[in-house]
């Protein structure tokens, strides 16, 4: 059999004495957590354990004694061993040091029934001789495993018996903290050595805010109660109010931020691992973020940079703009975007490019005010840079409202599309959708109904023509069931370099992307190429016929 002792690095050269700490139940091994030294009074040491199992809930028990031998104390040791007597154990762990020597010696006295009857038997085969208790120390720093949380983290009513042995030493290292309170500075008659043994670690500033947290904390619960009121009237349950509230990234980031501080704003400690760190995660992710922020305002607010953004928006507003514009115009009669049919075309595009000079023309009008606007806003950074971001992510959704109008627009024209196609092939098959019974039923339709039916279907389905006609499906089939037919390069691995011989290199082939694999096999359709040749366009120009920046319907190709 072997035991583990873990013992402390902190007790390598203590004074010789009692080694306290506790046997781990359902394993061979023993956890040291202090030395008491010598000279001590026995009955004080049992009345000093049981105070200290009281306040920390542990079995804690002398597990056995520390010999340190200095000058003068040659029969320390034989009386160490004699106080076995005093302290009943099971198993007396009696360990001693040389000086100037780096390992322990451990003598293990059982006085446990069966160990007795073991020793009046006499050994059988001399392979029982060799059949002794071997020890194994593990040395650990007393301060991080008490400071440390083993993971995953486990609930506090799981049973102890069920817990690793791991997990069991640091559980009794980090309850037995009373142990630690005991330093040399204490007037009490009984000295020890632990972690803690030359002062209790701390800080003035620490404790300062641990005095000052709770005040705080009652403070913050006040002012939290009074906004919950003021959120909670009437006037912001009506329905433009209650609609931008769920919207705004900025209202939605200050219901998150209260829930946050109501979670840190109670004044009792924190109940468990798992509660104590996500206390701890808020409060640090708060003051960062009011950190951020703070240098935020200290940038925006120092050498002009509000004007110089507010100058900034009117340009690139009209840059935005003008890119748009450029994109409906090459959109109008490609493919690639709003092609449907050339009527569709004229329609949608003249639609777009109008929401984009009024867009435009808002921004102009609001010019004046962006200054105001941007330096107001920029005092949100006070609360947070999480504020100012949610504000600016609200100014951004909102100034281009019209790029997700366009998104709106589209995306309900497909959907009538697929709607519309999907009804029309139940038509063309004498059927109808039952909407009481959810399902589709045969139905007679008049000759008239059907002929218009099917011109609708197939006007409808010429629409997925061009998308059909010109997407690669083979190109893509083939670049995802075997890459390796569209390379886009080679890359080089050293198979074999050996000593003495050449390197040898395996080549392995590059796949084509997909998104390269659709621009480079896309079939053009007859759309793709211009209707209006350079010859017409010159044409124009010298006879002075306008030209619209798209394409207008007295347009006539060549």
């Amino acid at each position: 059999m072997v035991l583990k002792i873990f013992f402390p690095q902190c007790c390598n050269r203590a004074d010789s004495g009692l080694l306290v700490g506790r046997w781990i139940p359902g394993h061979d091994s023993a956890v040291v957590l202090a030395v008491i030294h010598y000279p001590f009074i026995p009955a004080q040491v049992k009345q000093y354990i049981q105070q200290i199992q009281r306040q920390s809930g542990e079995e804690l028990s002398v597990l056995g004694s520390w010999s340190l031998p200095k000058e003068g104390q040659e029969g320390l040791e034989s009386f160490l061993r004699d106080l076995s007597t005093i302290f009943p154990q099971e198993r007396w762990l009696q360990i001693s040091r040389t000086m100037g020597k780096m390992g322990f010696t451990c003598d293990i006295l059982d006085r446990s029934p069966r160990a007795a009857g073991q020793e009046n038997e006499k050994p059988s085969r001399p392979e029982e001789e060799e059949d002794e208790e071997k020890v194994v120390f593990v040395h650990y720093e007393q301060r991080k495993v008490m400071l440390s949380q083993l993971h995953p983290v486990q609930l506090e009513d799981a049973k102890a018996a069920a817990a690793s042995e791991l997990r069991q030493v640091f559980q009794t290292v980090a309850r037995s903290q009373p142990l630690f309170f005991l330093d040399r500075y204490d007037d009490g008659p009984l000295r020890s050595t632990h972690w803690q043994t030359e002062g209790r670690e701390g800080s003035i500033v620490v404790e300062l805010l641990k005095r000052a947290s709770v005040p705080l904390c009652l403070l913050l619960s006040w002012l939290l109660s009074v906004w919950t009121r003021f959120c909670r009237l009437r006037i912001f349950r009506i329905f433009p109010l209650s609609f931008l509230s769920s919207k705004l990234s900025t209202c939605v980031q200050l219901s998150f931020r209260t829930e946050h501080l109501r979670s840190i704003s109670s004044p009792t400690a924190a109940g468990g691992h798992s509660e104590f760190m996500r206390k701890a995660n808020v409060v640090v992710s708060l003051l960062v973020d009011v950190a951020l922020g703070v240098l935020l305002m200290s940038w925006l607010y120092r050498d002009g940079h509000v004007a110089a953004l507010a100058n900034a928006l009117v340009p690139a507003a009209d840059r935005v703009a003008t890119e748009l514009e450029q994109l409906l115009q090459w959109l109008m009669g490609a493919p690639a975007g709003l092609k449907m049919n050339r009527a569709l075309d004229q329609v949608l595009g003249r639609f777009f490019l109008y929401h984009i000079h009024l867009w435009i023309s808002y921004i102009h009008l609001l010019a004046p005010f962006v200054e105001q606007i941007l330096w107001y806003g920029g005092l949100s950074a006070g609360l947070g840079l999480t504020f100012a971001l949610s504000l600016l992510s609200d100014m951004v959704a909102l100034l281009t409202f019209h790029i997700y109008c366009f998104y709106v627009y589209g995306a309900r024209l497909y959907c009538m599309k697929i709607y519309g196609l999907s009804s029309l092939w139940r038509l063309f098959r004498g059927k109808k959708w039952n909407v009481l019974r959810q399902r589709v039923d045969s139905c007679s339709y008049d000759l008239d109904q059907l002929r218009l039916g099917v011109v609708l279907f197939q006007g409808v389905l010429h629409l997925s023509v061009d998308f059909i006609n010109s997407f690669p499906l083979f190109a893509l089939g083939l670049r995802i069931c075997r890459p390796y037919r569209l390379a886009e390069g080679v890359k080089f691995r050293v198979l074999c370099e050996e000593p003495g011989s050449a390197l040898h290199l395996l080549m392995e082939i590059n796949p084509l992307s997909c998104s390269a694999a659709v621009r480079t096999y896309r079939t053009p359709t007859y759309s793709c190429y211009p209707r209006d040749s350079w010859a017409a366009l010159v044409k124009k120009l010298f006879v002075g016929e306008l030209v619209y920046p798209w394409k207008h319907k007295s347009t006539k190709a060549d």
